[in-house]
């Protein structure tokens, strides 16, 4: 009863979501409105006990979005949608291509034969899923996600001229900031 009421609380905002995706005006609230579609999807992958791929899901959407918002926000004309303007083109193929490809989809659900489960479930399923996605690979995989979060600070380590505290000076005694850029926090 409890993963029925989760599975339809999930399900619900998760197609309402996807449906504002194309009526809202604005690129920033269409972004946000995929963002919780996606994560109510990544919400029913972990009601199916897929703890892994739910997890990876929530936190690969949070991100993507998040940094498209960013980036709409910075490059985009009306990116607050301050003039209307339309997610949609060619409405009516739109239209008829989803029907047909929703009319396929129900159709395979419906008449394909449904194996009957072999063997038991495994005993972990994590590893068993990361074996299955990278193979002998994974511990490769594992150290480039490590090399690469290190060199993403790097970057932004040494990107930066200047330091948190350099500003007050090397004993962060100075009464006054000394900001390169008059106007700041250190007027």
């Amino acid at each position: 009863m409890f993963d029925d009421v989760v599975f339809w609380a999930l399900a619900l905002p998760a197609v309402a979501a996807g449906v504002m995706v194309f009526r809202f005006d604005s690129m920033a609230r269409a972004t946000y409105a995929l963002l919780t579609s996606l994560l109510c999807v990544g919400g029913e992958v972990l009601l199916l006990g897929l703890d892994y791929l739910g997890v990876v899901i929530v936190l690969m959407m949070t991100i993507e979005m998040a940094v498209m918002a960013v980036f709409m926000v910075m490059y985009m004309m009306n990116p607050a949608g301050l003039m209307p303007m339309t997610m949609v083109h060619n409405a009516k193929g739109a239209v008829v291509i989803c029907a047909a490809v929703l009319a396929v989809l129900v159709a395979g659900i419906l008449l394909a034969p449904w194996p009957a489960r072999r063997g038991e479930p495994s005993a972990d399923p994590t590893r068993d899923l990361g074996l299955s996605l990278m193979g002998p690979q994974m511990l490769t995989m594992m150290t480039l996600g490590l090399a690469l979060v290190a060199t993403i600070v790097a970057t932004v380590v040494l990107a930066t001229r200047r330091g948190r505290y350099d500003r007050y000076g090397d004993d962060v005694d100075a009464r006054c900031a000394d900001d390169p850029v008059r106007g700041g926090t250190g007027r």
